[in-house]
């Protein structure tokens, strides 16, 4: 019975390893750049927009965009990456 089980449990720690540990590292990498954004900083949306953080807020930022100074307010989770941080300028 156990012999016939061995394949089976070793697929799923390699899918573990393979697919579920890589995702989960990431994400915690993606929560933790969410807790350092700040004013000031340039971040690109999920959508591809290109903007600068004007102020931060519970569960969202505001956002300049264009050059008409444009200001939205994107839920934290949709911020993609950060482009250039305000310490950095």
């Amino acid at each position: 019975m156990m012999v016939q089980m061995a394949p089976l449990i070793l697929m799923f720690a390699a899918m573990y390893f393979l697919l579920i540990a890589p995702q989960r590292k990431k994400q915690k990498q993606h929560e933790k750049m969410l807790t350092q954004l700040q004013p000031g900083d340039e971040v690109v949306t999920t959508g591809g927009i290109y903007g600068t953080i004007t102020s931060v807020k519970d569960d969202r930022f505001v956002v300049r965009i264009g050059e008409n100074n444009a200001k939205v307010e994107v839920g934290k989770g949709f911020i993609s990456t950060v482009v250039k941080k305000a310490d950095a300028a």
